[in-house]
């Protein structure tokens, strides 16, 4: 029996099949086929953007597509090759070389898998919100960017990583414009924006309009362009660049299995494209899986489950040259549209692509790669959520503040430093405003003499004890007792812990007696183990909120603390 804290490894595959029946394999079937064809232009396109060959996306998207279904937790996910990725494999290609860009993919595929089989997938969804739209904009800045080279049909070998560099090469190349090239790929954005789509079908099939849109819409509008493209570039001899011209033919096989060589230096300096690889992939997934989830009536993802296929699949594709790998929303809507019952539509839509490749591979050779900049123009347009920049207004400081932050971060620097700052930024807001929430009220009842009576409310922490050291000085000269209730403490800290054994040391010198009362569970527990309840005494410590504030202050007052009482205890020991 596995330990409580390691996740067991059952697929959601093994669910499923216990009731599979010849009526869900054909959903499986149709939305299989439907969504390998749509993968198709998909995988090509983000590798080529990605600085490697065409045909290593299609292996991505076959090994690590057809893993992540038989593997994964989610019912519907589709996985491969992404758009989030390419501004990462990019500079990892131009900083360490591709066979470094395996070897990444491969140790951020170990993480993965331990993160989930350690059960943390669940720390994923803790990254703010802010930081997940800074990020998937300032990538789909990025993406946009860098289009633009085979959009314009620019005379460039090749496009650096930084961004202002990549706009002044832009700049310096702009003499070199081929206007063939910008009417092919305006042509392709043009033609995918308004291609029909499925999810805005007539449901009134009374006109010929209505019925072509219902039977195109179930015709991907990239694929269409990419056949067009392609027809329109072999019939016309068009002078563009294409696949076949920059790369060569796309192998009609499979890859060897091919172990790259790893050293102990290798992977010393990758460790951030590790980490970045594995923390994209890991929000981008999980991320999928619950927009599958709320489009779907299945039971929801399992997040370690899902974070252990995706290791696997990323450990696997490199062997064959693959790239990373993780879920894929465009494609995983898809499969839901179509039909998808369970994993088996995930591993179909692999087939389907493994089929294509072996069956047509020459065919690829007169892609247009102006038509595929078209396509992912599209693509980075619909990952950005750009409405969020107009609402900013709607929001507080410190969202703007760290919304905008990533986004700026991730397209002036990376991705990584991007995420880190961002996660700091929102670290700090946060403490602030908790010890913003943080307030001291005065307790309106009658009280006996000499004494005074204060609510603490909300979580007294290193980030609101500011507001405790100030209570001995603001207390009057005819005060002997001060009666703090904790009844709405709702947490505190050991540095909470240590501010108020302050302010009783300080409440001593000046003859006025401290008392607490109505403690919750986890500060009465903080106050027991300290120790902090025994030196405050009977008079000190009151369970009772209405016997502490009925009780009247000292005759005299209570003899100041001796100087040689201990220290307070070291923080943390007993959180």
């Amino acid at each position: 029996m596995l330990p409580a804290y390691l996740h067991r490894f059952r697929p959601r595959l093994a669910d499923t099949l216990a009731d599979y029946d010849r009526r869900r394999f054909a959903a499986d079937l149709g939305a299989g086929l439907t969504v390998g064809v749509v993968a198709l232009p998909l995988a090509m396109a983000f590798a080529i953007a990605s600085g490697v060959k065409p045909e290593q996306g299609l292996v991505t998207a076959i090994i690590a597509g057809f893993l992540i279904s038989a593997l994964g937790g989610s019912q519907v996910q589709i996985g491969g090759p992404a758009g989030a990725f390419i501004v990462i494999v990019y500079g990892i290609v131009e900083r360490y070389g591709l066979a470094n860009l395996l070897i990444s993919t491969m140790l951020a595929g170990v993480l993965l898998f331990a993160l989930g089989w350690l059960k943390l997938g669940a720390l994923v969804r803790y990254i703010p919100v802010s930081i997940v739209i800074g990020f998937t904009n300032g990538i789909a800045v990025l993406i946009g960017l860098s289009q633009v080279k085979d959009l314009l049909g620019l005379q460039i070998d090749k496009l650096p990583a930084d961004f202002f560099t990549q706009i002044r090469t832009l700049l310096a190349h702009v003499d070199t414009l081929n206007l063939y090239a910008l009417v092919v790929g305006l042509l392709s954005l043009l033609l995918v924006v308004l291609w029909p789509k499925s999810y805005r079908m007539d449901l009134h099939p009374h006109t010929w309009q209505a019925r072509f849109s219902r039977w195109a819409a179930h015709l991907p509008g990239t694929l269409v362009v990419l056949v067009l493209a392609t027809v329109a570039t072999a019939l016309f001899e068009l002078p563009v660049e294409t696949i076949g011209s920059r790369f060569g033919s796309i192998p009609q096989s499979m890859p060897p299995l091919a172990l790259p060589e790893l050293s102990w230096a290798s992977a010393k300096q990758l460790l951030i494209p590790t980490v970045t690889i594995a923390l994209l992939g890991a929000i981008e997934s999980l991320l999928c899986a619950r927009v599958a989830d709320n489009m779907s009536e299945f039971q929801r993802h399992d997040p370690n489950q899902e974070l252990m296929a995706q290791g696997v699949a990323n450990f696997a594709a490199p062997l064959f040259g693959g790239i990373p790998a993780t879920g894929t929303i465009a494609r995983t809507v898809t499969n839901v549209r179509a039909g998808a019952q369970t994993p088996v539509a995930g591993m179909i839509h692999a087939v389907v692509l493994l089929g294509i490749m072996l069956l047509a591979a020459p065919l690829a050779l007169h892609v247009p790669l102006a038509a595929l900049a078209g396509i992912l123009l599209f693509v980075a347009w619909n990952m950005g959520e750009w409405h969020e920049f107009t609402r900013l207004r709607d929001y507080n400081l410190p969202y703007r503040t760290v919304l905008l932050g990533t986004f700026v971060l991730t397209v002036v620097f990376d991705l990584t430093v991007a995420v880190e700052v961002g996660l700091i930024l929102a670290c700090v807001f946060f403490i602030w405003r908790m010890g913003q929430n943080f307030q001291l009220r005065v307790i309106d009842t009658p009280l006996p003499e000499a004494v005074t009576a204060l609510s603490l409310q909300g979580a007294l922490f290193f980030g609101s004890v500011g507001k405790v050291e100030a209570l001995a000085e603001s207390q009057t000269a005819g005060t002997r007792r001060l009666v703090l209730d904790l009844d709405r403490l709702v947490w505190m800290d050991t540095s909470g812990l240590d501010a108020l054994r302050q302010l009783h040391r300080q409440l001593s010198r000046r003859g006025i007696e401290l008392c607490l009362t109505a403690a919750q569970a986890q500060a009465a527990s903080l106050l027991r183990r300290s120790g902090l309840e025994a030196e405050l005494g009977p008079r000190g410590a009151i369970a009772d909120r209405a016997a502490a504030l009925a009780l009247a202050a000292p005759v005299s007052p209570p003899e100041p603390l001796a100087d040689a009482l201990p220290e307070a205890p070291l923080a943390g020991q007993f959180d």
